[in-house]
């Protein structure tokens, strides 16, 4: 008995009597903030819109049913402008659109003035130089200031979008 005793004390006095962790004490931390952090941003992106599975929506966001997705559009004569050169090199500008109207009753009115829209948009054309149709950005800033002009000429809420099908700049 005396020996069984000593082998024990023999053994606690080295440690191979008590368990090690497989884990360090810093290696738990992390792997317990890295669960609460990818819990959180899970319930995160649900809670802000994510997919609501068996969410009932009755058509309003969402929609894909197809119905409304016909939109009704005006075909734009190809728009050809001077632009303004700082060194009187002649540079010009050919535009083709499309106008998106807002419903198919709204095509009309965008026909019948056609030539007062056109109207708004020579003068704002001719005044761009080349440099403001440098880069992505400028297709978007052309895109609203078309589509400012076109709810000038005919009232707001006609005109839906202004779909740019070419732009030439030579």
């Amino acid at each position: 008995m005396t020996t069984e005793i000593t082998k024990a004390e023999e053994k606690a006095k080295t440690g191979e009597g008590e368990k090690t962790s497989r884990f360090s004490k810093k290696q738990k931390i992390i792997a317990a903030t890295g669960a609460v952090l990818l819990f959180g941003g899970g319930m995160a992106a649900y809670l802000m819109g994510g997919d609501h599975a068996g969410s009932d929506t009755d058509g309003e966001h969402g929609d894909t049913s197809g119905e409304g997705t016909d939109v009704a559009l005006v075909a734009v004569e190809p728009l050809l402008v001077n632009l303004r050169t700082n060194d009187g090199q002649a540079r010009f500008l050919k535009l083709r659109i499309l106008l998106a109207a807002e419903s198919p009753d709204d095509v009309e009115t965008i026909e019948t003035k056609l030539p007062l829209i056109i109207d708004r948009y020579q003068p704002f054309l001719r005044e761009l130089r080349p440099e403001d149709l440098a880069g992505s950005a400028a297709v978007y800033r052309l895109k609203e200031e078309l589509i400012l002009r076109a709810a000038d000429a005919v009232g707001k809420g006609v005109v839906a979008d202004v779909l740019i099908q070419d732009l030439i700049q030579q």
